[in-house]
């Protein structure tokens, strides 16, 4: 009988698969994460479920990873086009500074280096009107530039575009003769704040040629086990074609993520839980969300490639996106978590991590550090077979590991109060310093490490009840399985509120079809 659909998880460490057969029965299993090519990963797991899919829904950290530098990601060559006088407001940004006090600060470096900066005349007003026509010819010029210099991808942002689009489509249909990707901001972030705008649009610019040919090659690499449909999970929580995620792959960056929530969201309503926290402990980190009367916090903006001070991320430090996210906090705390000591003797967990190559040293394949996973295997808190027997974790290597860093089940106990501590601050972050009191919450705790833990965390929260869900470690891939279709359509200032609304609705069904209800969203 053939496999109907197939939800894929890919994390750090582990891919995730989770399958629906055409009788209804569900099955699971997980591989080993292969950080550089993560669609063999997906392959392995489909072909390992020994049936033929129609239907894959996949969740994927590529977006993330690019914009976080990740070794063997080659970040492409991308360009800027804008109104005349506004091509350094990348660099400028907001007067916000993150380090107040430090003269060594250091603003994010701009995504597009000046040379690739490229200002036209053109100038449309507050209210729609052109004031000045785009120059043609100047818009030429540029692209053939774009050419000679191999730009790969070009975001194009001109002032007001978002009250009238008209210059920005003409540009895209010339540029579109020279360079293959093309952003229009008006389609990419249609709102006001330029700068939010620009930085959002030159993301999605940054993201859709890597976004592209991994999508291309996934297609390719599952076609041949009957594949015939492919969705991915957006940062909103939504599931979305690939057609959507190549056009705007800046809606895809918290992805993984995003699943685990969903599934907490449904799985809340379920046991009729009003106010819960989705805690998901994975690999190689530790992410947490506050679900209210069974909808996931939802946030209109949010920062990437900043720093993050113990799950918070620092304002000023990244580049802002004005897209709607699920309202996350995540530290590096994971299984594969590295533990080590300062010149000063004093002991530390994270944020590095030892992934899935070569993992922690206990996996037997190479690795020498001590992670979270050995010292939870130190102290007898794990047994030594992980992911139905997948890995045989080997004891004496993680002692030998810990042992280097002292008396090993001291150093173990010592690790994991400190990667608990860590953690718990997540948790806080999406309850205290949202104004919610935590007393109030359930935690429901998932992912290959988060039922390990999330007593510690409770404890050390105020939170009273800890449910742990059938298969943790797969929860996320079952979130893809139980999410809506989710296409979003936006519009700034508009005339008349209620007719702006019904516009965007009968938009978004001419683009998708039938439509099973919409979302409303007003920011005022």
């Amino acid at each position: 009988m053939g496999l109907n659909v197939v939800a894929v998880d890919v994390g750090g460490t582990f891919t995730d698969v989770v399958y629906v057969k055409e009788d209804g029965s569900i099955g699971c299993l997980k591989v080993l994460t292969n950080p550089r090519k993560p669609e063999l990963a997906i392959y392995k797991g489909l072909e390992m479920c020994g049936l033929k899919p129609r239907v894959l829904i996949h969740a994927s950290t590529l977006a993330t990873n690019l914009i976080r530098g990740q070794v063997g990601l080659e970040i492409p060559k991308i360009a800027l086009i804008t109104t005349r006088g506004f091509r350094d407001i990348i660099e400028i940004g907001r007067q916000n500074r993150p380090k107040l006090y430090d003269p060594f600060f250091e603003k994010p470096k701009p995504l597009v280096p000046r040379e690739y900066r490229f200002e036209v005349t053109e100038r449309i007003d507050y209210t729609g009107r052109i004031v000045e026509p785009l120059n043609l010819r100047e818009v030429e010029d540029i692209g053939v530039k774009l050419k000679d210099n191999g730009i790969e991808s070009v975001a194009i942002v001109f002032l007001h575009s978002y009250i009238n689009s008209i210059h920005e489509e003409m540009a895209g249909d010339i540029i579109k003769k020279y360079v293959k990707y093309v952003s229009l901001s008006s389609k990419v972030s249609s709102e006001p704040r330029e700068y939010e705008r620009t930085s959002t649009t030159v993301i999605n610019a940054l993201l859709k040629p890597v976004v592209s040919r991994y999508l291309s090659s996934l297609k390719k690499e599952v076609s041949p086990l009957g594949v015939e449909e492919i969705y991915i999970m957006s940062s909103v929580g939504g599931l979305i074609d690939i057609e959507e995620a190549v056009e705007r792959p800046v809606q895809i960056i918290e992805s993984g993520p995003a699943a685990g929530i969903v599934a907490t969201a449904v799985f809340a309503r379920e046991l009729g839980l009003t106010r819960v926290v989705g805690f998901d402990m994975g690999g190689t980190t530790a992410k947490a969300g506050s679900v209210i009367d069974f909808n996931p916090t939802i946030v209109s903006e949010y920062e990437v490639g900043g720093e993050v001070h113990h799950g918070r991320v620092i304002k000023g430090s990244g580049y802002p996106i004005r897209f709607p996210f699920i309202d996350l906090a995540e530290v590096s705390a994971g299984g594969g978590t590295i533990i080590w000591r300062d010149y000063e003797g004093a002991l530390h967990v994270g944020p590095m991590s030892a992934g899935s190559e070569p993992g922690p040293a206990c996996y037997g394949l190479g690795g020498v550090n001590p992670t979270i996973t050995d010292a939870n295997l130190v102290l007898g808190r794990i047994g030594l077979k992980l992911a139905n027997g997948l890995i045989i974790l080997n004891y004496d290597l993680a002692e030998k590991s810990l042992s280097k860093l002292g008396n090993p089940v001291e150093v173990a106990y010592e690790a994991l109060q400190l990667v608990n501590l860590e953690m718990a601050r997540a948790v806080r972050l999406v309850t205290i310093e949202r104004g919610l009191n935590p007393e109030e919450f359930v935690l429901i705790a998932y992912g290959g490490a988060g039922p390990q833990h999330a007593v510690f965390i409770a404890e050390e929260i105020g939170i009273k009840t800890v449910i742990i869900p059938p298969h943790p470690g797969l929860f996320s891939a079952m979130g893809l399985l139980l999410a809506d279709w989710k296409f979003e359509a936006r519009k700034a200032y508009p005339a008349n509120l209620e007719d702006s609304f019904r516009e965007l609705e009968e938009h978004l069904i001419n683009k998708v079809g039938d439509v099973d209800y919409f979302i409303r969203y007003a920011d005022v």
